[in-house]
């Protein structure tokens, strides 16, 4: 078996690095979460806002997860993500604010304004930082900024709403106590705005994903810091809304703040997976004429409803294994688009001629056990009938 080359080796070990990190914070995080919750002294209070907190996770989950269908994320990395919001985020936010009220004595408003915002959108907003700096080829844009956004801001939203759901169980915070005041809280915060943290926290996403794009040095560095901001403002124009204007502010500010913000971000994120359909096309169509693979799969490989009918096909065709082989194929020529998009914008990583390499010797090593529908290329012969040059340091030729 021939040795790792050197920029593979590179990414394993930041892999690894980032991985081993995050998990050990998420560690440490989990086991403060943990003390808070179990000395809290109510088991009740602690089931009931667990099992409310749980009941929005799916149905978000399931949003993001269909946003991020044209090359899903490693489930490794959104788990990570959601880990992160849940227990680092959390902890680290807890701790900061109290350090703040200490520090400047602030009271309950300034500390919900104002010391919530700068803290929670800096903790959720760090794991797709960290993303950029250390698993830079993960994200290919708006979209996995978003994604990875909202995975943090998920995983974040249901610890919280565990404590605070847990609170009006047990009657504080000037609620009557009991299971009728839990979901009266679960109303507000589990079905009229589920998608509160994971909106805030997509602005920061969306800076990043367009650090990741641009060519131009200075919206790298001010697009994620400028992306925070707005996680923030919005986020205080969400908490100040009940601690300065009341329950008149906080309608007030659901309904022409939050919810036209909501459907904005929904606007905008399918529209980015449109355009990411529309340029892995034009990606994919470019690499075919370079002879990287056979034009008549571009279909197969971009368009969703032919990407799963090209699969069944296989599955029934030729077994699990060819099913299994076509699926990993797609995946394959999918990362090499996005990544030869990226070349061909100038925005290409250092190490894409290696990464782009490697997808290559991948699709190569399948294309034998390929199964297309009758009216794609029968390319399982190991060819696409084009001649595959390899990678140099120009790019993809």
């Amino acid at each position: 078996m021939p040795a790792p080359l050197p920029g593979a080796r590179r990414g394993l070990s930041s892999g690894l690095g980032f991985t081993i990190t995050v998990s050990v914070l998420m560690g440490l995080g989990a086991l403060v979460m943990a003390l808070l919750l179990l000395t809290s002294g109510a088991p009740a209070a602690l089931v009931v806002g667990t099992g409310l907190a749980f009941l929005p996770v799916v149905p978000l989950l399931a949003c993001y997860m269909w946003l991020d269908r044209y090359e899903p994320e490693p489930r490794s990395l959104l788990a990570l993500g959601l880990g992160w919001g849940a227990f680092v985020a959390t902890s680290s936010a807890l701790f900061f604010q109290l350090l703040g009220m200490y520090a400047f004595g602030a009271d309950r408003g300034f500390s919900g304004t104002v010391l919530a915002p700068v803290t929670e959108e800096a903790g959720k907003g760090l794991f797709v930082l960290l993303l950029l700096w250390f698993r830079r080829h993960e994200l290919d844009g708006i979209l996995d900024g978003i994604v990875y956004a909202g995975m943090a801001g998920i995983g974040f939203a249901f610890t919280e709403n565990i404590l605070y759901l847990g609170s009006a169980f047990m009657g504080e915070g000037g609620t009557g106590g009991g299971i009728g005041s839990a979901i009266g809280l679960f109303i507000i915060r589990g079905i009229m705005s589920p998608f509160a943290h994971p909106l805030f926290t997509a602005f920061t996403g969306i800076g990043v994903g367009l650090a990741i794009t641009s060519r131009n040095s200075a919206v790298r560095v001010l697009a994620p810091i400028g992306g925070y901001l707005l996680a923030v403002a919005a986020h205080a124009a969400w908490n100040g809304s009940i601690f300065i204007g009341g329950q008149d502010g906080f309608m007030l500010t659901y309904a022409f703040l939050m919810i036209p913000a909501f459907l904005l971000l929904v606007g905008f994120a399918v529209w980015s997976r449109a355009q990411e359909g529309k340029l892995l096309t034009s990606a994919l169509t470019d690499a075919a004429q370079r002879g990287l693979l056979h034009p008549a799969e571009v279909p197969w490989l971009v368009r969703l409803p032919a990407r799963r009918a090209a699969r069944r096909h296989a599955a029934l065709a030729g077994g699990p294994v060819a099913g299994r082989a076509m699926k990993d194929y797609q995946r394959a020529a999918v990362e090499l688009g996005f990544l030869h998009h990226r070349y061909l914008r100038g925005t290409a990583p250092k190490d894409y001629a290696i990464r782009g390499q490697l997808l290559l010797e991948t699709m190569q090593r399948l294309r034998p056990m390929l199964v297309w529908p009758g009216a794609a290329p029968q390319v399982q012969t190991g060819t696409t009938g084009h001649s595959q040059q390899p990678l140099n340091r120009e790019g993809l030729q």
